[in-house]
C-alpha cells in the first residue's frame, strides 16, 4: 500500500540522530528535512507543509513539548511523534495528551521509528476515509446509507433512536450489506460526532496481536515491544470504536473487552495499572454469536453486553427496490473517480431489469464492484447488459433468467475427467471445508491454516456457498 505521508520534518539536537533518520526515511521514499532545534522547526513548518513532525523532547531554545503545542496550534492536521532519551512515562503521556500521536524512547532502532510511522499512516488513512464519508454526507447525517425501501427506512429509524444514547449496539447482517456504514451513521448522529470513529476488523488481526492492537502495550511487554504504544481504545477515547467481525475475538481478548464494557477501563499489555477510557462500542458480525455461545467459543456474558440492542441490516435481495438508486449512485461516483470521459449517463434498456432480478449474494459490495466494472467497460454513455458480469444472466444471444453464481458446470462425458479448472476448484473447496472442520468453524484460524487472508477466505466461502458454522459442527 502506498505511503500516505510524503514529507517529514525531523527536529533533534543530536547530529547522529538526524543523519540516521534522514538516511533511513529518505531510502523509504519520504522527503526529509532535519533541523537542530524547536525554533528552527517552527520556521521550517511555516515555510512549507509537512505531513509529519518527528521531534526530540529535550532541545535547546525551544523544547519538544513547546514545539508540539505551537506546531499543532498553527497546523492542526500535522501528525507528531515524540522522541525522548530522558522522559519518564509521565512525560511521554504528557506529550500524547498534548496531541502527539505516539512517542518513542531512545535509544531506538530505525525499524522502530518506521513501525510507528506506519501505524500513524494507518490512523491518517482512517481519518481521511472519515472525512471522505463526511463529504459524501454519510458521517454527517447517515443519509448516504441509500435506500427508500421499507427495510432500510426501518434501519434508519433505529439509528435515529439509538444514536443519541451510549448504548452498545450489535449490528448483524450478511457480508457486504453495509454494517460499517450503519455504525458510522450511529456515531455521526451522536453527541460523540466530533470525536474519533475508529474501525477495526477483529478477524484480520492475528490472535497473538489483537490484545496489543486493541488495548496497547508497555515497552518490553513482549519480544518486539521496543516502544510503548497506544491501543485503538485509547485512539477512540471520547468517541466510538467499531469492532467488525467481533465473533472472531480469541478468548483472552473477550475477557478484556468485557472488562472495558463493565468498568470503562483498559489495561495495556505489560502494564500493572488500568486506564479509564470513555468509548462507545459498536460491534458487528455475520456469525451467529448465540450458536458460538452454545459451542463455548464466545463468552455468554460478553454476548449479552454486546447485544443490548440488535440492528439487522437486510441483504440486498430483501430491498431490491433500492438497487436502481444504489446503482446510479455508484455510477456517479465511479464517473468521478475513474475520470470517465464522456461520463456514463445512466442505465440503458434492459440493464435495470437485470440488476433487479439478480439475487446479489455479495450484497451492496457486489453491486458496487459490478458498477465499477460497467463504467470501465461501457463503450458509450449508457450501461448496457453486455457491460454487466456474466453471472447476472446476460449472454450475447439474449438475456436469460439471472441466478446466484454457481461453480462452473463440468464438461460432460469423457472430457469431464480432464477439466483442470474444475479439479482445482474441487480441491480448493475440499481444503476449505477441512480447515473449517478442524478449527470448528473459526474463520480466523481456518485462514491461518490455509495460509490465506481472512478477507480471501470470506470471498471463497461466498463463492462456494459454504456455511462455516455448519462445517464447524462436523469438526
Amino acid at each position: 500500500m502506498a505511503s500516505l505521508f510524503r514529507s517529514i520534518l525531523i527536529a533533534d539536537d543530536e547530529p547522529s540522530i538526524r543523519h540516521v533518520l534522514s538516511l533511513v526515511l529518505s531510502e523509504l521514499g519520504y522527503e526529509v528535512r532535519a533541523v537542530a532545534d524547536g525554533e528552527e522547526a517552527l520556521r521550517e513548518l511555516a515555510t512549507r507543509g509537512y505531513d509529519l513532525l518527528l521531534c526530540d523532547v529535550r532541545m535547546p531554545r525551544l523544547d519538544g513539548l513547546s514545539l508540539l503545542r505551537q506546531a499543532l496550534a498553527a497546523h492542526p492536521s500535522l501528525t507528531v511523534v515524540v522522541m525522548s532519551a530522558y522522559g519518564s512515562q509521565a512525560q511521554a503521556l504528557e506529550a500524547v495528551g498534548a496531541g502527539a500521536y505516539d512517542y518513542v524512547r531512545k535509544p531506538f532502532k530505525p525499524e522502530e521509528i518506521v513501525f510507528v510511522l506506519r501505524k500513524a499512516e494507518e490512523r491518517e488513512r482512517l481519518l481521511r476515509e472519515n472525512r471522505r464519508l463526511q463529504g459524501a454526507g454519510i458521517s454527517a447525517t447517515g443519509d448516504n446509507i441509500l435506500g427508500e425501501s421499507e427495510p432500510m427506512r426501518a434501519v434508519m429509524r433505529q439509528v435515529d433512536r439509538l444514536a443519541p444514547v451510549g448504548t452498545t449496539v450489535l449490528i448483524t447482517g450478511e457480508s457486504g450489506t453495509g454494517k460499517e456504514l450503519v455504525a458510522r451513521a450511529l456515531h455521526a448522529r451522536s453527541p460523540r460526532a466530533a470525536m474519533p470513529f475508529v474501525a477495526v476488523n477483529c478477524g484480520a488481526i492475528s490472535a497473538g496481536l489483537i490484545e496489543s492492537e486493541l488495548f496497547g502495550h508497555a515497552r518490553g511487554a513482549f519480544t518486539d515491544a521496543r516502544t510503548a504504544r497506544r491501543g485503538l481504545f485509547s485512539e477512540a477515547d471520547g468517541g466510538t470504536l467499531f469492532l467488525d467481525e467481533v465473533g472472531e475475538l480469541p478468548a483472552p481478548a473477550q475477557v478484556k473487552l468485557l472488562r472495558v464494557l463493565q468498568e470503562g477501563e483498559i489495561r495495556p499489555v505489560g502494564e500493572n495499572r488500568a486506564e479509564k477510557v470513555n468509548v462507545r462500542v459498536l460491534a458487528a458480525t455475520l456469525r451467529d454469536l448465540g450458536r458460538l455461545v452454545e459451542r463455548g467459543e464466545f463468552r455468554e456474558d460478553l454476548y449479552y453486553r454486546l447485544n443490548v440492542v440488535n440492528v439487522r441490516v437486510p441483504p440486498l435481495r430483501e430491498r431490491s427496490g433500492d438497487i436502481p438508486l444504489l446503482a446510479r449512485s455508484f455510477l456517479s461516483r465511479f464517473n468521478r473517480e475513474l475520470n470517465r470521459e464522456p461520463p456514463v449517463l445512466g442505465l440503458g434498456p434492459g440493464t435495470e431489469a437485470l440488476l433487479c432480478a439478480y439475487a446479489w449474494p455479495g450484497n451492496v459490495r457486489e453491486l458496487e464492484n459490478a458498477m465499477e466494472r460497467a463504467v470501465l467497460l461501457a463503450d458509450g454513455e449508457w450501461i448496457s447488459p453486455q457491460n454487466l458480469p456474466e453471472r447476472l444472466g446476460f449472454s450475447s444471444g439474449g438475456a436469460s433468467a439471472p441466478s446466484v453464481p454457481r461453480s462452473p458446470v463440468a464438461p460432460s462425458g469423457a472430457d469431464a475427467d480432464l477439466s483442470l479448472k474444475r479439479a482445482i476448484r474441487d480441491l480448493e473447496e475440499s481444503y476449505i471445508r477441512a480447515a473449517l472442520r478442524r478449527t470448528r468453524g473459526n474463520r480466523t484460524r481456518a485462514a491461518e491454516v490455509l495460509e490465506i487472508s481472512h478477507r480471501a477466505l470470506l470471498y471463497k466461502l461466498k463463492e462456494y456457498g459454504i456455511d462455516a458454522d455448519a462445517e464447524g459442527e462436523h469438526g
